[in-house]
């Protein structure tokens, strides 16, 4: 008597759009998408060569000026919270069109702001603008993609998020040979409009109205809470904000560092501020091949481990002057490194958990991320305008990122995410 053995066989899930694209089709939404994450850290870094010139010109203080950055991040982190989930309940193009032409007026008037407290209001638009790209740019790879392929194509973006704010602050040094500071705004402008042409003509809707969301105020409110009830997808995502805080910390108190303490003039000053962002594009770029042969998780706690020293031997430096800027440089190239490894891996870990809502849920993350940063800016403007004051709050944010991850996460839990998670988070 022979026994007969069933075999159940798994349906496999429909590919995605993205996975049905031809290379030169992916080549092209990268290159789409690439321009939509430039735009931030564009508007963010552009400036900076300038705030010393801004605060002489406008009659105010170095404090006040740093407000102005600021006001960017929060109006990022209140513009992603709005823009998520209306781009699940109305589609991607409109809100992000709509964005970028808020943006695009708030930089123009920015060239023409008689003083210190209607640049930051307008600060405040620009953010609140550019939010919807760095939203609809996520929440489109999401749309596409799933896996492998989502984790080779932020792989590529990442780069992108690296690239942008090394050009950034060396493009505005390069517009202050010819023009003042107010030309760096009727460039981000420029900009603006030439990106409204891209994506009106090289990005098509990605969330047909049979995915999109409905329930109002309500469904948003109801999408917020499950998120916050995740413990895991929170501790995810304080981490990567007070890693973002500890970047913000190091842009909002580099110019006066670098230009007042050690004597460096703008175009010194994009050289070296481009010096510490191509330690966070190596580690991006480098976390891609490391992620062939170690999980995720190990990355992350190893990163925040290194992160923590080198902001900590930054701090004594900074207090002792050991080495001078040479020193300066080197540890600040270390924690931007240990920045950049574990920025990617944070996000996508806690994305990867609510696939169902990726618009509501890249909103919430990125409005934590630039909160906390918008926070680290008058933190240091606070403490002052020394090397001391910079690397104070650099270091407290990779320790409380570190503490975070160690309390509320917790290693074991990462332990515990599905392998398409670990996927996910590749890039």
């Amino acid at each position: 008597m022979t026994a007969t053995v069933e075999t159940i066989e798994t349906p496999t899930p429909p590919p995605l759009a993205g996975d049905l694209m031809s290379t030169r089709q992916r080549l092209r939404l990268v290159l789409v998408l690439g321009s939509l994450i430039a735009i931030g850290p564009l508007t963010i870094d552009m400036y900076l060569p300038a705030l010393p010139a801004i605060t002489t010109d406008l009659h105010t203080t170095s404090a006040a000026v740093q407000l102005t950055l600021t006001g960017t991040l929060a109006g990022l982190a209140l513009g992603q919270l709005l823009i998520g989930p209306l781009s699940d309940a109305v589609g991607r193009r409109r809100p992000l069109l709509a964005g970028i032409g808020l943006h695009i007026v708030a930089s123009a008037l920015c060239a023409i702001a008689p003083d210190i407290g209607v640049v930051g209001a307008l600060r405040v638009l620009q953010g609140l603008g550019v939010a919807a790209s760095s939203v609809v740019a996520m929440a489109v790879v999401r749309d596409l993609f799933s896996g492998a392929a989502f984790a080779r194509l932020f792989s590529r973006l990442m780069l992108v998020m690296g690239v942008a704010p090394i050009l950034a602050p060396t493009l505005g040094s390069g517009l202050l040979r010819w023009s003042d500071w107010r030309g760096v705004f009727v460039a981000l402008a420029v900009f603006g409009v030439l990106l409204v042409a891209v994506a009106a003509v090289g990005l098509p809707e990605t969330l047909p109205p049979e995915r999109r969301r409905r329930g109002g105020v309500t469904a948003t409110a109801r999408d917020y809470a499950t998120l916050l009830r995740d413990r895991t997808f929170v501790g995810l995502v304080l981490v990567a904000g007070l890693a973002m805080a500890a970047l913000f910390a190091y842009v909002a108190g580099s110019s006066f560092v670098f230009q007042q303490q050690y004597g460096l003039d703008e175009q010194q000053f994009g050289l070296a501020f481009g010096a510490g962002a191509v330690g966070l594009i190596t580690a991006t770029q480098l976390n891609v091949r490391l992620l062939r042969r170690y999980p995720p998780q190990r990355i992350l706690v190893t990163a925040l481990g290194v992160g923590t020293l080198a902001g900590l031997v930054l701090l004594v430096v900074a207090a002792t002057g050991f080495g001078g800027l040479a020193t300066i440089l080197a540890s600040l190239w270390v924690v931007l490194a240990a920045a950049g490894l574990a920025m990617p891996n944070a996000p996508a870990l806690a994305l990867s958990r609510h696939g169902e809502a990726a618009g509501t849920a890249a909103a919430l993350l990125g409005a934590v991320q630039f909160g906390v940063g918008a926070l680290a800016a008058p933190l240091v403007g606070a403490l002052g305008t020394g090397s001391v004051a910079m690397a104070s709050v650099v270091a407290g944010g990779m320790v409380t990122a570190t503490v975070v991850l160690l309390t509320v996460v917790r290693p074991a839990r990462l332990a515990e995410l599905e392998p398409t998670a670990v996927a996910v988070a590749a890039h």
